[in-house]
């Protein structure tokens, strides 16, 4: 609650105090508090009550001079008072002592001048990050907090710790600089329109880290550790979630061999961390259809190498392709087998779909394509749609003559292939638009990520 005059102002820790609770109402407007005349214990704020123990604190607060942020693209009021029962927390002591400074003049009026107004002093006063969310494209920010947990050479992981975003010091011969011995993995949290906070299927990543940490001989974080430090760092950063609609908080978790080590072989300390960042569309034209290039010539992966996990080496080696096919003026570039060379297998940085009537086709996933998380999802979704699946090579012939093509991944979700350009030739689908499987299941995969539909699934996580 936040007074329009600062020497009236009533901050989380005195909330707290008083032991005020509260609900947000769905449309989650700023609201002003009604006229305390008009109430004992209770205030009514549109369809938001605050309930006070004490009711002589309610006759204490100004006539019309207290405001509820409860905007959704403002800050979530009810995320705030649930966290506000937590005082120790250092991230809410901090929001408190800003709240203090803040001055916000507003009204339940809908005029855009006093609403940007309103976000303009939020932001001056760092509650809310100085972005245009808007025009929220997928690149770096520094956040506020970023996780970092280490492995000693006996093999144990000391307590992990939130400390502020910035840069790492690591031996000049660390094994992820020498030898790349390092992996990642990257998922999103949603902030839903009532006010909720969604993970996607972050034991998914958990497991997959494990499966490529055993292959780059490295240990990993058990899953709940994985899970927990992803709750902490999100929670941590939970001013930096985009409002409903605009955006995702990406997650990007980071194994890597941290200790010095000279001959090749496995580093001696290894060092787990995530770091977080607002992000918008992956492609620079956002929704639109994407066009891609056929690779003839160099491939990602190849068979009983690591094109499995999740190796920091297998994106570097793509940026020699992908670039290339940018300039020409391609989105990116899909590769074909190794061996054979006319079996797709994927985009630079997602997986790939076919449709042709009402069966799905994908690249099964034998040692060299990435298992995506998105993938998987959309192979078990289809399925419920009662859409025929089938995970097995998929020609380039095929592929031509599809109905519809479609790419995954965590930062794409769904991005629709308006074309493919192979030896030359340019082969389109659906008009440039989006098609009706690929649309079908977009809306059901964004649905259950944003809290739009109910997960049948299982598959959300609310922090």
């Amino acid at each position: 609650i936040i007074s329009a005059k600062r020497e009236h102002s009533l901050t989380l820790d005195e909330c707290t105090k008083r032991q005020i609770t509260s609900r947000i109402d769905s449309d989650g407007r700023i609201f002003p508090m009604a006229r305390p005349s008009h109430c004992n214990s209770r205030m009514h704020i549109g369809d938001t009550r605050l309930n006070f123990n004490n009711s002589n604190v309610a006759h204490r607060l100004p006539h019309d001079e207290f405001f509820l942020l409860g905007r959704k693209d403002l800050w979530s009021f009810d995320n705030v008072h649930r966290r506000a029962f937590y005082p120790k927390d250092s991230y809410w002591r901090d929001f408190e002592q800003r709240c203090t400074q803040l001055q916000c003049f507003t009204s339940t009026s809908t005029n855009p001048q006093r609403e940007a107004a309103a976000f303009r002093s939020l932001q001056d006063a760092g509650v809310m990050p100085v972005i245009d969310w808007e025009n929220l494209g997928f690149g770096i920010c520094k956040t506020d907090k970023m996780y970092v947990m280490k492995c000693d050479r006996g093999g144990e992981w000391s307590a992990g710790d939130l400390k502020p975003f910035g840069n790492l010091e690591l031996s000049p011969s660390a094994g992820v600089l020498n030898y790349g011995q390092g992996i990642f993995e990257g998922l999103k949290a949603h902030r839903t329109s009532d006010g909720r906070i969604l993970l996607f299927r972050p034991e998914e990543n958990a497991r997959r880290m494990m499966v490529g940490a055993d292959r780059m001989c490295m240990p990993a974080p058990s899953m709940d550790a994985f899970v927990q430090a992803v709750k902490e760092t999100v929670l941590a950063n939970e001013r930096w979630i985009p409002p409903p609609g605009k955006g995702s908080l990406y997650v990007r978790a980071l194994l890597v061999g941290s200790g010095p080590i000279l001959g090749l072989a496995p580093a001696p300390d290894y060092t787990f961390m995530i770091y977080v960042a607002p992000v918008g569309c992956y492609f620079k034209d956002g929704a639109s259809p994407i066009n891609l290039k056929i690779e003839t010539k160099c491939h990602r992966a190849a068979p009983g190498g690591t094109g499995g996990v999740k190796s920091i080496g297998n994106y570097a080696s793509v940026l020699k392709a992908q670039l290339a096919a940018k300039r020409e003026g391609f989105s990116d570039v899909l590769y074909l087998d190794a061996v054979h060379k006319k079996y797709i297998e994927e985009v630079s940085s997602c997986n790939i779909f076919v449709v042709k009537e009402d069966v799905i086709s994908t690249p099964e996933t034998n040692g060299t394509i990435l298992p995506g998380i998105t993938r998987k999802s959309i192979v078990e979704l289809a399925r419920t749609h009662g859409y025929k699946v089938e995970e097995r090579p998929v020609s380039v012939d095929e592929l031509l003559n599809a109905d519809e093509v479609f790419c995954t991944g965590t930062a794409v979700v769904i991005s629709i292939v308006g074309s493919i350009t192979y030896e030359g030739k340019r082969t389109s689908y659906t008009d440039g638009g989006l098609g009706k499987v690929s649309q079908k299941l977009y809306e059901s995969l964004s649905g259950i990520q944003m809290g739009k539909i109910y997960d049948m699934m299982g598959w959300t996580m609310q922090i």
